[in-house]
């Protein structure tokens, strides 16, 4: 009688578990299943009204850009760009999921990282003095956007082997000061080089909130050959890509959700030397930049640019075969297949550079909104 007692007890015990086990890997997946991606915009404007126009409540994430180092110490240029942070800060009562960051950087702005960042002390005032501005200001977290360590950047900027361990100190640094609650990003090129050689990212990664990966500028202002300079996926004719950067990140063991996409809210327009292939993979040189939000009034037939779609990579141009000029850019078109690429990948978000690009209404961010709807 006891041994079937015993028995009866022991099934039961083990029913429970089962139950409590089903009933939590159920929790699990739903959770998993109702995780939003982040949607992530970095800011350059004015301290204007300008940035209460634009559609916030469709935004996870604002960063302001850019601080940059006075010293050893994170600065803030101006009470012009203070007014901004504060104002940037005040929508979260329009949004309260809201999270407001500072950039650091930028990619002609952070000449003595290599310097500052290689000494101990340097890289803990930076942190403090982190820490004081983001309490000042309220604000929620910190993005570095080095540009780059260990590899080539802007002309001219210091640039060392020891960067890669020193973009580490930093980051533990950072934790160490900010705590667990404040938001860490940093933005990655999204070039072969960068990926292989700038960080070590089984180290950093555990430390941060994601990597905002610049899939942008692929084809960039020193290219002597033209190209889309931010495809969704890569061409027998131009290896660099998001999907590219991505992958190669997540074969160094970088958590797929804590990946942020890079979309590109502005056109890059470069002048052929020939007319050939509607303008693409041509020699070239890099003209200027167009905001999404004149692409209506830029890119016109009257003035002689045709529409096309690269189906392989996901991409659209214009081409002006008179004057033998090729803008690449995103559209609402590529803008959607990234996002639902950042869904079906379980990527940690979408992020763009920048929002003053976009158009008040119904523009690119619009679309990914719209598109995380479905």
């Amino acid at each position: 009688m006891n041994h079937q007692t015993n028995s009866l007890s022991q099934l039961s015990s083990r029913i429970l578990i089962l139950t409590a086990a089903l009933l939590l890997f159920g929790f699990n997946l739903k959770a998993q299943k109702t995780t939003k991606p982040n949607v992530i915009a970095y800011y350059t404007g004015g301290g204007g009204t300008e940035i209460e126009s634009y559609p916030i409540e469709k935004l996870s994430h604002l960063i302001y850009s850019f601080g940059h180092l006075k010293g050893d110490s994170l600065n803030i240029n101006s009470a012009k760009d203070s007014a901004l942070i504060a104002k940037m800060v005040a929508l979260k009562s329009r949004n309260k999921d809201l999270k407001v960051m500072i950039a650091m950087g930028g990619w002609s702005a952070c000449g003595p990282c290599s310097e500052v960042f290689s000494r101990k002390n340097g890289r803990e005032t930076f942190a403090k003095t982190t820490k004081e501005l983001l309490d000042y200001f309220h604000a929620d977290g910190i993005d570095i956007d080095w540009e780059y360590p260990a590899v080539a950047g802007y002309p001219g900027h210091r640039y060392t082997e020891d960067d890669k361990q020193n973009f580490t100190l930093l980051i533990q640094e950072l934790r160490k000061k900010l705590g667990k609650k404040a938001e860490i990003s940093f933005a990655a090129g999204g070039t072969k080089n960068c990926i292989d050689s700038c960080f070590e990212w089984k180290k950093v990664m555990p430390l941060v909130d994601r990597v905002n990966l610049m899939s942008y500028d692929l084809v960039s202002g020193y290219a002597t050959q033209s190209g889309h300079h931010t495809a969704l996926f890569s061409t027998p004719q131009l290896m660099l890509s998001a999907d590219y950067g991505i992958k190669e990140m997540i074969k160094k063991g970088v958590p797929a959700n804590k990946i942020a996409l890079g979309a590109a809210f502005y056109a890059r327009i470069f002048q052929n030397t020939t007319d050939a292939n509607q303008g693409l993979y041509q020699p070239t040189k890099f003209l200027s930049g167009v905001s999404y939000k004149h692409f209506s009034d830029q890119f016109t037939e009257e003035k002689g640019f045709k529409y096309y779609w690269d189906d392989s990579a996901k991409a659209p141009y214009y081409y002006n075969a008179a004057t033998k000029q090729l803008a690449t850019f995103d559209d609402p078109k590529s803008i959607a297949l990234k996002t639902k690429y950042v869904v079906d990948h379980q990527l940690n978000g979408i992020m763009f550079w920048e929002l003053t690009d976009d158009a008040y209404s119904n523009g690119l961010l619009s679309v990914i909104h719209e598109t995380l709807a479905k």
